[in-house]
């Protein structure tokens, strides 16, 4: 009994020298997903944003985010929610489209096509379920679907017609998230989307004074956000994410620039098209009718200077947008400020999105603060695939397969600081409680062995020598 007592003091105290990873325990992290779409990484640069500067002294602030190309909406934010590229995801366009039937449905009705979403991958709302935690989601792309028979633990599909500026809208949605979903039901991961600077950016252009006006808004829908999470009791448990889906850029038009007109253009005819996707930006899509994909390709190559054109199989490997049965035979996308139209010119933004994700107007920005990151941070440039295995291991759950690395965002983290000099005293401390550890160990081990040899010593003495002898024998020069 007294050796059990002894292991048990050994196991604890020796245990009082080792430092926990506060990080790989599921359930003890929250955390807040957020996207303002079409939040470019330079437009806290003409605005005051005292709010996001705060955000970044205490948290982590990335210079900007590359997104995968496509660069709309939908297939972005999909990225977030799975980490992979567009071509591995599958939901490659804003739009539901069918071939056969030649029918194309909008983006919000695309949003209930539970089909274009459940085609494979799994969003983390699903994976952080399966193991054991509570999700919800508010109105983010592809919140809706079903996912191999499964949803959120809650979620929130904004209306048709939705005004996507209403700020009292906002802080409504706000209280909900953190009110009611991580504060009374106690979730774990929650995704938010709000649908500005976007709207925004298309109608006025990204440099107009209506543009900053928003980003101002913004920016107090962040101070709300982070006094909520303060207001609730949130702060030691709950990270936040706030990033984008791509950013914006201008568009030329008014006898400025020669506009690409694909029906102008020699040797092309929308007769030898089965089916297109154009008149929505600056990236289109076509399917040549049998025989016609040379004839097409051959008219279209070359005829504009801003204009590119692949075969599917001919994209630049980097853009990820090609091997995926629903992306089309002929990809078309134009340089910044133009945009493709096919019969004639019918769109009337003054801000476009949609093209090469290289282009420095389509970087969103990223902001990250909360007790599993550091404080007064920047980091470098990094691709958003890379923001799914961050959040998975923030939560503490197995990602699925996917195409980012978590050693690209890992130095962002607390847990990643461990020896490193601005924890010097932190280590001190474990150090000496190592060091107490050890100390009090080799003690008890020296006086237990002390006290277990003297007993047996004068055990076997007792067994072992007669009483009238042990003077004797004391007595021996042996």
């Amino acid at each position: 009994m007294l050796w059990t007592a002894r292991l048990c003091l050994l196991f604890f105290v020796s245990s009082l020298g080792v430092p926990v990873d506060r990080y790989s325990t599921k359930g003890h992290q929250k955390l807040l997903l957020i996207s303002f779409d079409g939040f470019r990484w330079d437009y806290d640069r003409d605005v005051d944003t005292p709010n996001l500067d705060t955000m970044a002294k205490d948290g982590v602030k990335a210079r900007y985010v590359t997104p995968p190309f496509l660069t709309i909406t939908s297939p972005t934010h999909f990225t977030l929610l799975t980490g992979r590229y567009i071509e591995n995801h599958g939901v490659i366009h804003n739009m539901w489209f069918n071939i056969s039937t030649g029918e194309k449905q909008p983006y919000y009705a695309t949003q209930f096509k539970n089909e274009w979403w459940d085609n494979g991958s799994l969003p983390i709302w699903i994976t952080a379920q399966r193991q054991g935690l509570r999700t919800g989601s508010l109105h983010f792309p592809g919140t809706q679907p079903s996912y191999q028979g499964e949803s959120q633990t809650v979620k929130d599909v904004e209306p048709r017609f939705y005004n996507y500026k209403n700020e009292t809208k906002w802080r409504e949605n706000v209280d909900k998230v953190m009110d009611t979903w991580f504060g009374e039901m106690d979730l774990d991961f929650v995704s938010l989307y709000f649908g500005e600077p976007d709207s925004t950016g298309h109608k006025y252009g990204p440099d107009s004074p209506e543009r900053r006006e928003m980003v101002k808004q913004v920016d107090r829908t962040v101070g709300y956000i982070r006094s909520s999470a303060e207001r609730n009791g949130l702060t030691d448990s709950l990270n936040i994410i706030i990033t984008a889906d791509h950013g914006m850029s201008n568009v030329y038009r008014n006898g400025l620039v020669k506009e690409i007109i694909l029906s102008k253009i020699p040797g092309f005819s929308f007769s030898d098209i089965a089916f297109h996707l154009v008149d929505f930006g600056p990236s289109g899509m076509l399917l040549p009718r049998k025989g016609m994909l040379d004839t097409v390709y051959k008219a279209l190559k070359g005829a504009h200077p801003h204009l590119h054109v692949f075969k599917k199989e001919e994209m630049p490997k980097r853009l990820h947008f090609a091997n995926n049965n629903r992306i089309l035979p002929i990809i078309l996308f134009s340089d910044p400020g133009y945009v493709i139209n096919g019969f004639f010119p019918v769109q009337t933004h003054k801000g476009e999105h949609g093209f090469d994700n290289v282009e420095m107007d389509m970087k969103p920005f990223f902001r990250a603060v909360g007790p599993a990151f550091q404080k007064n941070l920047e980091v470098g440039p990094f691709e958003t695939v890379n923001i799914y295995p961050l959040m998975c291991h923030i939560l503490g759950i197995k990602p699925e397969p996917n195409d980012g690395h978590l050693d690209v965002t890992k130095h962002m983290l607390v847990s990643a600081t461990e020896g490193h000099p601005k924890d010097f005293k932190s280590n001190i401390f474990v150090g000496l409680a190592a060091v107490a550890g050890f100390l009090v160990v080799v003690f008890i081990v020296l006086v237990s062995f002390h006290v277990f040899k003297k007993k047996t010593n004068y055990t076997g003495s007792e067994k072992s020598v007669p009483p009238e002898s042990k003077e004797e024998t004391h007595q021996t020069p042996l």
